[in-house]
């Protein structure tokens, strides 16, 4: 008999990568089971992760997709998302096993599009769409050799600022072996997809209704290129860095620099005046900015390309949404807030950060006039603490507390936060 529907409920299974994505959905056939892989990756690699766990990962998916078969799904292409789809020249790597399942079909944005900047999908958008990818793309070369750089940046850089610079930035540069393999692991050309249009799964699944929500268009959301400051829909608002040891010489200073006016006097011996103080300070202070915003930019842009999939099978409604951040969401919560009506599966965007999970998209899905059931509500989180922000007195850690208190009263969290079993699944059948 053809197959015309899943035979059951499906079972989502969420791999502890530390601080990143990897999840696997099964819908069941009576053809044999279907599955869906979306995203996988980690980055940095969790301290205390054993050697080769992502080849790990990657051995444990194969097994479940054994007389199966699979479909790929990468959000977007930071690291944490992405990093385990990376060959090596041995085949041995995580990207080469799952390669070797032979995906029927690979999913991502249309940003990724090799030729996005002719197919913007107007005509009179396409210099918009070459402007935007060579904007991407500068900013990555610019992460790049940032990263590279790292040690030699001003000793007036406090350590804890070098060390988000390096984060963000190894975070957005190209991972080429993953991006490549992305394109080329499918049996059929990949998809790349933007919100109203198909994605290719629809016909992998049947009887699977597949809404492609995210991301917009250039033309339909302009503002995915930016990021907002301020938003009454975040769970905080970003706060400006202040560096430590600017109010004169910072730890570490050298010394040996030689004073650009030598005959002018000084205050007191090692400290410039106090106007020259502050004027540094600023100084210093603007420096730091520009190098933490260039990279920061490049993230939340990347962030806003997030491919955002809403499944429907079996009374189920099972929202995948990347690292979707507030300029993606809005396009969505404007055109299909209907569909998220009845969601009892959340993904947590960005892994529980202040900006990923607006508020009138909590509201949609907690209210109790549009929620489903609060018995059938989960969320699935798939984090780490102590890895990204929270830094210099701002709270804005990753995950936020505040979000996560509302996902643990609001819904049956499921959850890899502060779990050290990397490597290993949390499954749940629906």
């Amino acid at each position: 008999m053809p197959t015309t529907k899943p035979s059951g409920p499906p079972t989502i299974r969420m791999y502890n990568v530390g601080f990143g994505d990897c999840f696997l959905l099964t819908f069941p056939y009576a053809t044999g089971d279907r599955h869906v892989l979306i995203d996988f990756g980690s980055f940095p690699k969790p301290k205390g992760a054993p050697k080769n766990f992502m080849e790990a990962i990657a051995r444990d998916i194969a097994a479940r997709c054994q007389g199966g078969r699979l479909a790929v799904v990468a959000t977007h292409r930071h690291a944490d998302h992405i990093s385990g789809f990376a060959t090596n020249a041995g085949g041995t790597a995580s990207g080469d096993i799952i390669r070797a399942l032979k995906p029927d079909v690979v999913v991502q944005p249309w940003t990724e599009h090799p030729d996005a900047a002719q197919d913007a999908h107007k005509p009179a958008l396409r210099a918009a769409a070459l402007g935007f990818h060579r904007s991407l793309a500068a900013m990555e070369r610019f992460a790049a050799a940032l990263v590279s750089r790292i040690d030699r940046l001003p000793r007036f850089i406090a350590r804890d600022l070098r060390q988000t610079l390096r984060f963000v930035g190894e975070d957005v540069i190209s991972n080429v072996p993953a991006v490549k393999n992305l394109m080329t692991m499918g049996r059929r050309k990949p998809r790349y997809v933007s919100a109203g249009r198909a994605c290719g799964l629809e016909t992998f699944l049947p009887g699977v209704k597949i809404h492609v929500l995210g991301p917009p268009t250039l033309d339909e959301a302009p503002d995915i290129r930016s990021y907002a400051d301020k938003s009454d829909e975040y769970w905080l608002r970003r706060r400006r860095i202040v560096l430590q040891g600017t109010g004169g010489s910072p730890p570490g200073a050298r010394a040996a620099d030689p004073p650009l006016f030598p005959r002018a006097p000084r205050r007191s011996a090692g400290r410039p005046p106090a106007h020259a103080a502050w004027f540094i300070a600023r100084m210093r202070q603007a420096y730091a900015d520009e190098l933490l915003g260039i990279v920061t930019q490049l993230d939340d842009v990347m962030n806003n390309t997030s491919v955002i999939l809403l499944f429907e099978a079996g009374g189920q409604k099972l929202l995948f949404s990347g690292d979707a951040q507030l300029e993606n969401w809005s396009y969505a919560l404007r055109t299909y807030r209907k569909l998220l009506n009845g969601v009892t599966v959340y993904k947590v965007g960005h892994h529980g950060s202040l900006n990923a999970t607006p508020r009138t998209l909590w509201r949609i899905l907690t209210e109790a006039d549009t929620a489903a059931p609060s018995a059938a509500f989960r969320t699935f989180l798939s984090t780490q603490a102590g890895i990204h922000g929270g830094k210099h007195g701002n709270p804005t850690e990753v995950p936020r507390r505040p979000l996560v208190d509302d996902l643990r009263g609001k819904s049956r969290l499921v959850t890899t936060l502060d779990q050290t079993d990397f490597g290993q699944a949390k499954t749940v059948t629906l």
